[in-house]
């Protein structure tokens, strides 16, 4: 879990991509660098707080490699928070943007959905500001207008929590 795993070098764009669920794959250094300074709603997040949150959800990496069997640096992530029974989010997904435009987000929803300890759940979430027609075609649907969904919303947690003395 190299800190610095976010300085790699570009893989071509006909890389071998492969998604995983196993979490000893994960490179948290590349992970806690694009949450926290590529994304609008984990803008900032300690790293004691992602490793706390990948801990406690079914996570998800997407792993290029130049060639069959060479070294793979992950290149893409999505995490789900679920009771495994009834009800998942889908949460802290994106790709690398030097990777994006090939396919990886799609490959990602995919295996997320089919994964084995996902089916025959009564209800699948997520929020999106700027993929909702990638989540369309997986079947996701806007709420019903009746909101029936409530929250506690903190935007700037990670902010407050920095400036905290």
């Amino acid at each position: 879990m190299n800190e610095l795993s976010h300085a790699h070098p570009t893989p071509p764009a006909d890389a071998i991509v492969d998604i995983s669920s196993d979490p000893a794959r994960l490179d948290i250094g590349f992970i806690h660098h694009a949450l926290a300074t590529q994304t609008y709603w984990a803008k900032d997040i300690p790293r004691v707080t992602l490793m706390r949150a990948i801990a406690h959800s079914l996570c998800f990496g997407a792993y290029a490699t130049q060639v069959e069997g060479g070294a793979a640096r992950q290149v893409g992530f999505a995490r789900v928070i679920t009771d495994r029974a009834t009800f998942a989010y889908l949460a802290d997904v994106f790709v690398d943007p030097s990777m994006r435009g090939l396919g990886i987000g799609k490959r990602l929803c995919e295996n997320v959905l089919a994964h084995p300890a996902l089916q025959g759940l009564r209800r699948f979430l997520l929020a999106t500001t700027d993929a909702a027609g990638l989540y369309a075609r997986y079947g996701f649907e806007p709420l019903d207008p009746v909101n029936k969904m409530m929250q506690i919303h903190r935007p700037d947690i990670y902010t407050r929590q920095q400036d905290a003395p």
